[in-house]
């Protein structure tokens, strides 16, 4: 008695076959079919290759979409629906899992190239000393006027109205000197020491 439920069991359930071949012909009835049979195999198959549920759904999903689109693709001559639709959902599984390694990879080899070169805050700040000694040995070689008016407008933020009034000087006198002391410091400067 057992094995004649079994055979009406085979007998109710509809022929995979046959329905993809109806869906191949437009019948939504049969996809609907299609789908109510191979929606839990594809899933746990997808599932032990993803180990993701969400990600599973997804490539799930997409699966049994790309079956609609292109089931008048399955020949029934060369194997069974159900082999020809779990190819395809190992296929896109397989897909997503180099996707998610290529994305990784694209990370980390971003993230490498950013820190190949770490800041070096004690060079920089070497580098720095370096630049204001010889700013300081320049400034040194300017007469006590081009000093003077270089410091006052350039540490000090003076106009050269200010400079003048300050030193005493015709306003003339303070941009000649402002400028003969800018063309010697940028001379020393670009000299190399």
């Amino acid at each position: 008695m057992h094995s004649v439920d079994r055979g009406e069991d085979v007998r109710q359930q509809p022929d995979l076959d046959q329905l993809m071949v109806s869906a191949a012909e437009g019948n939504r009835d049969a996809f609907a079919g299609v789908y109510d049979t191979v929606a839990g195999p594809v899933m746990g198959m997808v599932r032990k290759v993803l180990r993701d549920s969400a990600q599973s759904e997804e490539v799930m999903q997409d699966v049994l979409l790309e079956v609609w689109r292109t089931c008048e693709r399955f020949r029934p001559d060369r194997g069974s629906a159900m082999a020809w639709i779990m190819t395809l959902a190992h296929r896109r599984a397989v897909d997503r899992v180099r996707a998610s390694q290529a994305s990784q990879d694209r990370e980390h080899r971003a993230a490498a190239l950013s820190s190949d070169t770490p800041f070096d805050e004690v060079s920089e700040q070497v580098e720095t000393r370096m630049e204001w000694q010889r700013v300081r040995h320049c400034v040194r070689t300017l007469t006590d006027i081009q000093r003077e008016s270089v410091v006052l407008a350039y540490y000090g933020g003076f106009t050269y109205k200010e400079i003048a009034h300050s030193l005493s000087l015709p306003l003339g006198t303070v941009k000649t000197r402002l400028r003969d002391g800018m063309i010697r410091l940028r001379d020393c400067l670009g000299a190399k020491p």
